[in-house]
């Protein structure tokens, strides 16, 4: 075993750093880092980095699902405490990195013969996917129609997603997502190019000046006017890890507010729905807590009507967003983008348009779930 000295250039928008590690050398080409617990200040360059993006730079030999493992088994903190991978860091943070094994990385070329790369690679029809989805470019920002069943980032059983294509689609940007949509939204989807969008972006989410439009289909005629549910939710975790959301006192503070745009007699109905707050499958909750769930929602919806559905060929989740604005503060400008209905769902709405209500064909007229006597509050 051999002892070598490895310099890592770490670059964030706008910015470069240098993390220099000791890492032992195996028999097996297998480098470890320093066998000793590692405490990392984080330095005025790197404060508003995420902690899972940290991370990934700092360990550039770790795939990222394994770095997202670190941090959720709370082997990785953040001034002593477990942290999420979503956590923006701060200039003085201490940031403990464990030690971990990574491949060695290949050995230089002999005599001019193609090495074989260790790093997996993003897939070319997925990065041209993604480059054929932005609707938007420009120097602080992009806008992305996210394809209905892609990740905004891999994750686990996920290996590449929306955002890794795009790094890969465009390598010279260091690209950091705004805001998320669920894997089977589709819709807008901002990425910023520089920090300093990324902070002011995010200082407008956290002061709730972002306006975000969805259109929904629900299941049943939605009898409900324009109604504002505002009822807090509470992310549990089930057995095996399965992340679900429930209307709950206790949960955070959560407003979203429906509006319909069109019936299709009792079988469903197509809102516009604007959110307050961007909480976990917010829409989609709070739909069914208002006795209307999404069409197609297989985590919380009614499984009779998604079935009946699949014959306007319905065979997705019916939630996409629409589009989104706010106003950048420094030059008072407003910024707007839109995304078109996909095609796959425009036709559903078509085939319901046209579907004649027969007596003898099943409708959804909607009914409370588990609080029956309780109804969305409205303001």
């Amino acid at each position: 075993m051999r002892r070598v000295r490895v310099v890592s250039w770490v670059a964030t928008p706008g910015t470069a750093y240098f993390l220099i590690l000791t890492m032992d050398l195996l028999k097996n080409n297998t480098l470890r880092h320093d066998s000793k617990v590692r405490q990392v200040e984080v330095t005025l360059d790197a404060a508003g980095v995420r902690l899972d993006r940290y991370l990934s730079k700092a360990l550039p030999q770790v795939p990222l699902s394994r770095v997202f493992r670190l941090i959720r088994k709370g082997e990785v903190r953040v001034n002593g405490k477990r942290a999420a991978g979503s956590q923006r860091l701060q200039a003085g943070d201490i940031v403990r990195v464990p030690p971990v094994r990574t491949e060695a990385p290949p050995p230089p070329p002999i005599d001019g013969a193609p090495v074989a790369k260790v790093a997996k690679r993003v897939p070319s029809r997925l990065v041209e996917e993604v480059r054929s989805a932005v609707l938007h470019r420009d120097d602080t920002l992009l806008v992305i129609n996210k394809p209905a069943g892609l990740a905004v980032h891999g994750g686990s059983g996920v290996s590449f997603g929306l955002i890794e294509a795009l790094r890969a689609a465009y390598p010279d940007d260091e690209l950091e997502l705004v805001h998320r949509l669920d894997r089977d939204t589709s819709g807008c989807l901002l990425v910023a190019r520089k920090a300093s969008a990324l902070r002011t972006l995010h200082a407008l989410l956290r002061e709730h000046a972002f306006e975000k439009r969805y259109l929904v289909l629900v299941a049943g005629k939605w009898d409900l006017g324009k109604k504002r549910i505002d009822m807090p939710l509470r992310t549990d975790l089930r057995v095996g890890g399965e992340r679900t959301v429930k209307a709950h006192a206790s949960g955070k503070a959560a407003v979203s507010d429906f509006r319909p745009v069109q019936f299709f007699s009792n079988r469903a109905s197509l809102l516009e729905v604007s959110i307050q707050t961007g909480r976990t499958h917010q829409i989609r909750v709070h739909a069914a807590y208002a006795g209307h769930p999404v069409a197609g929602d297989e985590k919380y919806g009614d499984a009779e009507v998604n079935a009946a559905l699949k014959e306007f060929g319905l065979t997705r989740m019916f939630l996409h967003a629409s589009s989104l604005s706010f106003v950048w503060p420094h030059s008072g400008t407003e910024f707007s983008a839109n995304a078109p209905l996909p095609a796959d769902l425009a036709a559903v709405i078509d085939r319901l348009a046209a579907a004649p209500n027969r007596g003898g064909s099943r409708s959804f007229r909607g009914r409370p779930g588990p609080r029956a006597a309780r109804r969305p509050r409205a303001r």
